[in-house]
């Protein structure tokens, strides 16, 4: 038995309402069960009870056992002194307030119908995957809509938070936060806490100084991440080298420890070098990055704004010392989708929020334009008769996975809470 079970069943009187008593005897009434705030503190905040005909209005606390009162340490805490009614499953020691006067307690472990019961252990039985698989396509799709939605902005909000970290950490220069967390992107999963990392350690405003010389940037970044440490007898290798020693010590940079770059099992279009050869590219392209991304409104936008490729040398390059056949290697259409789901809506939520303006329609809309992302968790979910039609639809899903199922959140979950309603 959990509490969020109990939870569910105070909130939506599945118990059997009519004959309610406490575990003494008295006559219980439920005029209002209180709100829900999950927050800390009681568990329902300004219910309406009434008890052997005397009306309490106050708060309730719901616990799996009455001694988890004691276990909690909730008698030394004076958010605890106005609590009405004690909810429990099971009985099992008298609870008592700071003052030592007596808190009615119900044990709803005798006012819950098995069937109740047996549709929540149905639910969190454990499946091959998620609790709800064999019901989950059974949800009513008003209510998947919804949930959907929110589960979004859940991600949304989750994201924004290194974001105004970062924001923090380079006095407030959007254009720094943009240019580090595509670095991180630019990296994929692989490579991207690398990149991101590494980079940080070259100031954003020696990006700038040095963004009109594409070759300047690239020294910078293969230096940063020791790609040029052991560079063979190439020209343009030793021309990114000679760069390198210059700009650190005209700009004393130091280097943030970080893992090697991995190339293992990437595509040669993902290669370490190819990515960030194409950073330093889309940098040397555009001087005011940030102003043209809050100003682009659709996936055309973007698509024009990153259609940068690399410098000639990375054209029959995929490594350093290494020709291979000529290949312009811009940036695809899959990979701009992934900046624009990744990095670009979260910095306009982030940025529009710390405005005070509103644009959350117009974000949802330009996912809903994205195709559906592929991925392990989106093939899963389709197996179960769940199948993403978007972008918008697959980071909603991915936070109801992440941050959910992962959990066996099913109490906290629209779809969870409406299977066991039906």
């Amino acid at each position: 038995m959990k509490e969020d079970f109990l939870h569910y069943v105070w909130q939506y009187k599945k118990f059997d309402f009519p004959n309610l008593t406490t575990v003494s005897g008295e006559k219980v009434t439920v005029v209002h069960t209180g709100q829900y705030l999950q927050q800390a503190g009681p568990d329902f905040f300004n219910a309406q009870i009434i008890i052997d005909n005397q009306k309490w209005a106050g708060n309730v606390e719901i616990h799996v056992k009455s001694s988890d009162w004691y276990l909690h340490q909730h008698e030394q805490d004076n958010q605890y002194n106005n609590v009405i009614l004690h909810v429990v499953w099971e009985h099992d020691v008298p609870i008592f307030r700071k003052d030592n006067s007596v808190i009615p307690t119900v044990a709803l472990k005798s006012f819950v119908s098995k069937a109740v019961l047996q549709q929540y252990l149905a639910l969190t039985t454990p499946k091959s995957w998620i609790f709800c698989e064999s019901q989950i396509q059974l949800t009513d799709t008003f209510v998947m809509k919804n949930w959907l939605e929110r589960l979004f902005f859940e991600r949304l909000e989750n994201k924004a938070v290194p974001i105004k970290t970062l924001l923090s950490a380079t006095n407030n220069d959007w254009e720094a936060v943009l240019f580090y967390s595509l670095a991180k992107n630019f990296g994929l999963n692989t490579n991207g806490e690398i990149f991101f990392k590494a980079l940080q350690s070259i100031p954003f405003a020696v990006i700038r100084k040095e963004s009109f010389e594409v070759q300047n940037l690239e020294a910078l970044f293969f230096s940063q991440l020791d790609l040029l440490s052991e560079v063979a007898e190439d020209a343009y290798a030793k021309d990114l080298l000679a760069r390198a020693s210059y700009l650190t010590q005209k700009y004393r940079l130091k280097k943030n420890w970080v893992e090697p770059v991995q190339f293992f099992k990437h595509r040669p279009d993902n290669f370490p070098t190819i990515r960030l050869a194409q950073l330093a590219m889309l940098y040397h392209f555009w001087q005011n990055l940030f102003a043209k991304i809050i100003a682009a409104a659709s996936m055309d936008d973007f698509y024009k704004l990153f259609d940068s490729g690399v410098s000639a040398y990375w054209e029959n390059h995929y490594q350093l010392d290494k020709v291979c056949p000529p290949k312009k290697k811009r940036l695809s259409k899959n990979f701009i989708d992934l900046l624009v789901i990744n990095t670009i809506v979260p910095i306009q939520f982030a940025y529009a929020e710390s405005q005070g303006k509103e644009i959350s329609e117009s974000l949802v809309q330009l996912l809903q334009t994205i195709p559906p992302e592929k991925n392990i968790v989106m093939e899963k979910f389709a197996n179960f008769g769940i199948t993403a039609e978007s972008a918008f639809e697959t980071q909603s899903l991915l936070q109801l996975k992440n941050n959910y199922c992962n959990h066996n959140k099913c109490m906290q979950c629209a779809i969870g809470i409406q299977l066991l309603k039906q």
